[in-house]
């Protein structure tokens, strides 16, 4: 379990490149090390209360779409839709999922919701061109900030290092993830870049590259170089892990080619490991772990959600690689299990929200994994599946039919996500 007594800290002062390749290493045995068998998944729900708990969140759902479509002129009608939006989703989480008032606590009173709806507002003013996808990518970003700035005992806000960081990578992702873009092209931008995060004097190249060097300029305005090296050193990192991906992952490598199970755990943790060094500046040995671990099973987690996007792009992953040739069930384990250790190895953190926190992750992990495991059925077996589906409150039929329905109305689960962010 995250502890939550404050003994004294030893920061970090190696490099973080050093950091970096040791905590890969540990993530690599501890992968290995972690069983395959299937997960201790409780409880089990019987059909009839999977019914009912799919008219409950579809009414709910119903109630986001018509929130959407219909919302109010006025200010304060819009606050009024968007307050019952939210009451009815905290009956659902407990209703249904089963998270208790001292889980729903912590987002209530830290403003969790409040500072992604901030975010928004301040990203569609800083580039009115983002979509709703772009923008739910960033905040997905601001989110897992704002909980590193809870478990450091932090304010909970949206400062210039956060907003800049989570703006970066939904540009520079969606750049480098382009296919229609060349290796070539994309290794010029990725120098350019690099030189931009180091310090380096060099003009942007194209009005896209002009807001970039702006977002890191808003990070030098927080964070002088030289009181902390090491959030400069954590982008760099980010930076230098995802051009080797970059390189290594999307040349159609036979598998053993590459060490993809590694390249992943660096960009996954390296990514996270940036999101503490941009909220606290400086991080305990404890605390820098943890979050490289974090960002290694999130990265896992993206990574299974992505499996078919991944295949077409051509891009390499331990999951795109796999899947088509043998079952995804044995993997998909490992990470269930995987995410137990990640989450309950002792941290240091000083605050009373932590073990919370920590038990809303571990609930949900199981129901994300399960959700992507049914939207990947062909690379399942048909047992596994149903297994799966036995320890869910809602059936995955349900999920495709919600699915279908948004597509009939031409509405993104995207936008339906953010209703309530929009009714502010």
């Amino acid at each position: 379990m995250i502890t939550l007594q404050q003994p004294t800290l030893k920061i970090v002062t190696e490099p973080v490149s050093c950091l970096v390749k040791r905590q890969v290493e540990q993530m690599t045995e501890l992968w290995w090390s972690t069983p395959t068998t299937r997960p201790d998944a409780d409880p089990v729900y019987p059909s009839n209360q999977q019914r009912e708990n799919e008219k409950q969140l579809s009414r709910l759902l119903d109630g986001l779409q018509y929130g959407l479509k219909h919302a109010p002129a006025s200010e304060s009608g819009r606050r009024e839709l968007r307050q019952t939006i939210l009451s009815e989703s905290f009956g659902v989480l407990k209703r249904i999922f089963g998270f208790e008032e001292r889980h729903l606590d912590v987002i209530r009173h830290n403003r969790l919701i409040e500072m992604v709806e901030q975010f928004s507002e301040q990203a569609r003013g800083y580039d009115p061109t983002l979509s709703a996808e772009d923008i739910y990518q960033a905040s997905r970003n601001v989110s897992s900030m704002n909980l590193m700035q809870l478990l450091l005992d932090l304010p909970v806000e949206i400062t210039p290092a956060v907003f800049a960081y989570s703006m970066l990578y939904p540009y520079t992702d969606n750049y480098l993830d382009n296919p229609a873009i060349s290796i070539e092209t994309k290794m010029g931008f990725s120098q350019r870049f690099w030189n931009r995060l180091a310090g380096k004097p060099g003009a942007a190249a194209t009005p896209q590259e002009e807001r970039i060097w702006n977002l890191v300029e808003m990070v030098e305005k927080q964070y002088a170089r030289p009181l902390y090296p090491q959030v400069y050193e954590s982008l760099l990192a980010i930076h230098d892990a995802q051009f080797r991906s970059l390189r290594q992952l999307r040349l159609g490598a036979a598998p053993y080619e590459v060490d993809v199970l590694r390249i992943s755990f660096e960009k996954g943790g390296t990514s996270v490991l940036a999101d503490g060094y941009l909220v606290a500046g400086h991080l305990s040995e404890e605390q820098a772990a943890f979050m490289f671990r974090y960002g290694c099973f999130t990265q896992l987690m993206d990574d299974l959600e992505d499996v078919d996007p991944d295949r077409e792009a051509g891009s390499m992953t331990i999951f795109s690689q796999t899947a088509g040739h043998f079952a995804l069930d044995a993997l998909t384990n490992r990470i269930f299990h995987l995410g137990k250790r990640v989450f309950e190895l002792e941290g240091t953190f000083p605050v009373t929200d932590a073990a919370p926190l920590q038990e809303m992750v571990l609930r949900a992990i199981p129901f994300l994994l399960s959700l992507s495991a049914a939207n990947l059925a062909r690379f399942y077996t048909k047992d596994y599946l149903e297994m799966l589906e036995q320890h869910m409150p809602i059936r995955f039929g349900f999920v495709r039919d919600q699915r279908k329905k948004l597509e009939r109305n031409k509405i993104s689960l995207i936008r339906v996500i953010g209703a309530a962010g929009e009714l502010h």
